[in-house]
């Protein structure tokens, strides 16, 4: 199981200058200094149930890529491994195989991609041009974007998988309206990963599609846990509840994370982060206690009253 001791993070908070800038401290919450990880169904293999989405990171100035690398750094010192792309985020495989690469870190990440192109040939290409981009010679998952062509395209990715160059493979939806044929996909294709939108404002995955992939042994990623930025809009003039303590939450990042997380089908949600003080925000949402039943019910509650 992936740890992280108290002396490796004090060593990480205090060795590299980070200010936490939240109010609290996380070696006082997290219980015996364990990141929380979920196994990928069907493997020995965990990964820690927050990781990055990258649909923002894009070349720009050199302040911005050095604000890039920063969080990146930031997130793989907390423990983080999980990084999602896709090649229609403009230069985002580009950036990140790059930022990857000064990092040397790439042994230490769990790099997903994805394949939107409808056809085998396209599928193909745009795999090759992602492991160019990525600077990797393999990759850890490859997903259907919005499950484009997903019954032509997923066959080519299984060929990469027996020859070693991926290691997963699955399918994605970020639209409730897309769910009917997730549901089909999932029933007629052998798939390790879906990756779905759910967060406490759109908790309709979890009617059909999360227990589906429970019953499936299918990993779940989580995109749009933050809504594309709607919660904390509605979230905006609260004030955290007192009761939000009982899970070692501490930011409105938090709550909505663990909120997330704690769904038992959940193997990972991917947060957009391309900040350093959100990629420590967001990843403490990994930390300390999640929400049970009673307390998930508390927070769907207190947002739908909002």
């Amino acid at each position: 199981m992936m740890t992280v001791t108290r002396r490796r993070l004090l060593k990480i908070v205090s060795g590299t200058g980070l200010s936490l800038g939240f109010g609290w401290n996380p070696l006082a919450s997290a219980n015996n200094g364990d990141i929380i990880t979920r196994p990928i169904p069907g493997s020995d293999e965990v990964i820690p149930v927050v990781g990055i989405g990258t649909n923002r990171y894009r070349s720009g100035s050199d302040t911005e890529n050095a604000t890039l690398r920063e969080t990146l750094r930031v997130f793989h010192s907390l423990g983080g491994t999980m990084i999602d792309t896709a090649p229609m985020y403009r230069s985002s495989e580009q950036i990140l195989g790059q930022l990857i690469h000064e990092l040397k870190i790439r042994d230490d990440l769990f790099v997903a991609t994805k394949v939107e192109l409808k056809d085998q040939a396209g599928a193909l290409q745009r795999m090759t041009a992602s492991l160019e981009k990525l600077q990797t010679d393999s990759l850890d998952l490859v997903q259907s974007h919005s499950m484009r062509g997903a019954e032509k395209t997923l066959p080519v990715m299984r060929e990469w998988q027996q020859d070693g160059r991926v290691r997963y493979v699955g399918i994605t939806t970020s639209r409730n309206n897309e769910f009917s044929r997730m549901l089909d996909l999932m029933n007629s294709e052998k798939l390790e990963f879906i990756q779905v939108n759910y967060s406490l404002g759109n908790r309709e995955a979890a009617q059909k599609i999360l227990p589906l992939a429970q019953d499936k042994g299918i990993a779940v990623m989580v995109n749009l846990p933050f809504g594309r930025g709607s919660l904390f809009k509605a979230l905006r003039d609260q004030t955290l509840p007192d009761w939000a303590k009982e899970f070692d939450c501490h930011s409105w990042a938090q709550f909505l994370l663990k909120y997330v997380v704690s769904h038992p089908a959940v193997t990972c949600a991917i947060p957009g982060t391309t900040k350093p003080h959100h990629a420590q925000d967001n990843f403490s949402a990994a930390l300390g206690r999640l929400p049970d039943a009673g307390l998930r019910r508390k927070q769907e509650q207190f947002f739908d009253t909002l």
